[in-house]
């Protein structure tokens, strides 16, 4: 909203070389680049309490790139066809937070009922914790379909996103 809405840097970009494009995938490179010093600095400070019992641990900070960017392109892609940010506690409410609860991140999805462990699965959140507390408890190879699985939603989640952030970034730039 900042960019597109209230300051309109993103048009401000678009008035020199840029293209769209840039400006989206640049946007996403950002926020990943933010995401991966968080994840990084977590990953830190977890190895310096112990809380760490992998050197695998590593990989967490890429899965937790992805996971934040299965987010970041389809919340991007919406927020360029708003003009308030009026419907974003909906979403919040609505999607993220049982996302959230209905994830795997507090407790196994396995002691959720029967029906709405499914559910799980259209978590990028599920996958990307399953990804991390893998790498952290050494237990990612364990099972390599499962983990391939669970990298491959990702990561496709992460493309579908990222095409729909730039064709909305596209549109509202072009109009």
């Amino acid at each position: 909203m900042y960019g597109l809405v209230w300051r309109r840097i993103f048009h401000a970009m678009y008035a020199t070389p840029i293209g769209p494009t840039a400006v989206a995938l640049g946007t996403l490179a950002w926020i990943a680049f933010r995401l991966g010093l968080v994840a990084a600095i977590f990953t830190l400070v977890a190895w310096a309490f112990g809380a760490v019992a992998s050197p695998l641990a590593i990989l967490g900070i890429p899965a937790a790139i992805l996971t934040g960017l299965a987010f970041a392109g389809p919340m991007g892609a919406y927020m360029a066809t708003q003009r308030t940010p009026d419907k974003f506690s909906a979403i919040f409410r609505w999607v993220i937070t049982p996302l959230f609860l209905f994830s795997g991140t507090f407790f196994p999805i396995e002691s959720l009922p029967g029906a709405l462990q499914p559910i799980a699965w259209l978590s990028p959140l599920f996958h990307g914790v399953e990804l991390t507390r893998g790498a952290t408890l050494g237990t990612l190879l364990d099972d390599p379909l499962r983990t391939f699985a669970h990298l491959a939603i990702l990561v496709g989640l992460v493309a579908i996103g990222g095409i729909l952030f730039v064709r909305n970034i596209r549109a509202k730039l072009a109009a």
